[in-house]
């Protein structure tokens, strides 16, 4: 009995702390409190269901949930005796004004309601109340602005931040469901992973939404979704539809990285060449750098997108751009010098040239034909006259190549006694099996 008294005088402070602090804020007296949205938003020819619990103040009357419960709602003003023209609904009577349904059950204090068929002249203030034997009041402190629009409402759509390639991300379709009874239905220019959901928010309020699970990549940025949404009202027999769009944004490390030159074809010794390197990133390349392509390694030489340089040899660019997100290279760029004679760059083929003794005595037309034996076995271009080749040139690139790569192992090409047969068996070889490269000297 002692812990009862206790528990029924907390239960009285508590009551009369909530009834101060209302009592403060709406300075009037009332023995009925109710919870629920303070401002709705409704649909012209749909309707609002409305989340609502309450609480009596028994202090002056009990209330109990054995008696039988009438709820009413009253619009404008809170007098309910003086203003009988206000009372929209009353569930004791027969007849109201308004199309309104408790679905929440008035002896466990919830008094959810549905108020049907709305349209823009119920735009209003209510405020709920109860009747229940000699317990009767109205939630004076708690009105609810109702608002009852024309035009549906937009959806919402929900995309994660700092969107980045490779990244699985859901996107997600939203739109307000005042009316559940009627939800709305969602569609949008991506293919739905599920059907349509309905949930109730933490206030008792509703949305309605699809979603879709994206795996992103560099096509996606800039891409607009677009959601709509179509309304049923007049009990479904017409909608009212509304439509939002929002544009992607997707970081992505550089793509389609590549190599312009300012040159075409052949170029000669001397001359300036410009490269320029392009690629499209987000957020943009923060730096190119540039490499020439050696046996032992690429070698960087400059950095920026621009590289301008004046040729003095066979050489092989590339050029990388990088952002925060990554970076890529380019294929290589080869620049060739422009020149009138023939000279055959091998890595094995030196091995079997080196070692050979050549006739000085070739005719003409055996040397055209190792020419074009050469040619013919080469996959790629060698000279552009063949009537240029001169054995004599032919010797001078032979010392040249072995002066800078093979000096210790050098062999001067002089009379010999070795048949040209051998000589030409080994040419034809080397140019079908180890021609790395043909170039010409200026």
């Amino acid at each position: 009995m002692y812990n009862l008294t206790i528990y029924l005088d907390l239960r009285a402070c508590f009551l009369l702390y909530i009834i101060a602090g209302v009592m403060a804020v709406c300075n009037r007296e009332s023995h009925l409190y109710i919870t629920a949205p303070e401002m709705m938003e409704a649909l012209s020819g749909s309707c609002l269901q409305i989340p609502c619990s309450f609480t009596p103040n028994e202090i002056k009357e009990m209330f109990d949930e054995r008696r039988e419960i009438y709820e009413v709602w009253i619009k404008s003003s809170a007098e309910f005796s003086n203003n009988p023209n206000n009372v929209v609904f009353n569930r004791s009577k027969p007849v109201n004004l308004y199309e309104i349904r408790l679905i929440g059950n008035l002896t466990q204090k919830n008094c959810t309601t549905v108020f049907n068929n709305l349209h823009r002249n119920h735009t209003n203030k209510y405020f709920f109340r109860i009747e229940n034997g000699p317990f009767k009041a109205t939630a004076a402190c708690n009105p609810i602005q109702i608002t009852v629009q024309d035009s549906a409402w937009s959806p919402s759509i929900e995309i994660p931040a700092d969107l980045k390639e490779e990244e699985s991300v859901t996107v997600t379709c939203s739109a307000l469901t005042p009316c559940p009874q009627y939800p709305p239905e969602l569609t949008w220019n991506l293919q739905t992973d599920s059907q349509r959901q309905i949930e109730e928010n933490t206030n008792g309020s509703f949305i309605t939404k699809i979603q879709k699970n994206i795996t992103l990549s560099d096509s996606d940025d800039g891409f607009t979704i677009s959601c709509s949404v179509r309304y049923p009202v007049n009990k479904g027999e017409n909608v009212k539809t509304a439509e939002t769009q929002q544009t992607l944004s997707v970081s992505y490390s550089p793509k389609n990285t590549s190599v312009s030159i300012s040159a075409s074809g052949l170029v000669s010794v001397g001359s300036w060449v410009n490269l320029t390197c392009s690629s499209r990133a987000k957020p943009p390349v923060s730096s190119f750098s540039w490499f020439r392509i050696c046996k032992d390694g690429d070698i960087k030489v400059a950095d920026g997108d621009f590289y301008s340089f004046s040729v003095a040899e066979n050489a092989e660019y590339r050029c990388t751009a990088k952002n925060r997100m990554g970076n890529q290279t380019s294929e290589v760029i080869a620049l060739r010098i422009k020149g009138k004679s023939l000279i055959i760059q091998t890595h094995c083929c030196w091995s079997l040239f080196r070692s050979v003794v050549v006739r000085r005595e070739l005719s003409q037309t055996a040397k055209l034909s190792i020419f074009l034996e050469l040619r013919m076995n080469s996959s790629k271009d060698i000279v552009e006259n063949e009537t240029n080749f001169e054995y004599d040139d032919f010797l001078f690139f032979l010392s040249l190549h072995q002066e800078y790569n093979d000096k210790d192992h050098f062999y001067h090409l002089a009379d010999n006694t070795l048949p040209f047969t051998v000589f030409f068996l080994l040419v034809s070889l080397c140019s079908l099996f180890a021609v790395d490269e043909v170039i010409s000297k200026s």
